[in-house]
């Protein structure tokens, strides 16, 4: 399967990236590729939708990692939506929710960033 990365920044300075398909050992260069662009460009608050992942692997999670040292190297932050279970026990497995901001929507991500 491929993965299909897309982004848009909005009015509040987020940068919305989705991500559809499979984060595997084979795909997961075109993410990282994705985060080292938007970092490049300036842009250090990313919000990573993971509502359409199917697979995460632990490549995946290592380019998701780098990407959170990358945009913290400049005050920034890289946090995630994602509600499957299935890839929340990924996260929690590996400790990484005490890592990484972790909501149920891109709007609730936005409401505690706000605040």
């Amino acid at each position: 399967m491929d993965l299909k990365v897309t982004d848009y920044t909005s009015d509040d300075g987020i940068t919305v990236i989705n991500v559809e398909g499979e984060i595997d050992v084979y795909t997961a260069p075109k993410l990282r590729e994705k985060l080292i662009d938007l970092v490049n460009k300036g842009k250090f608050h990313l919000l990573v939708d993971m509502e359409k992942v199917e697979f995460l692997d632990s490549t995946g999670l290592g380019v998701l990692v780098g990407g959170l040292k990358r945009v913290r190297a400049h005050d920034g932050s890289l946090e995630l939506v994602c509600t499957q279970e299935r890839i929340l026990k990924i996260f929690r497995i590996t400790g990484l929710t005490k890592v990484f901001g972790i909501h149920t929507s891109i709007d609730e991500a936005r409401e505690k960033r706000a605040k």
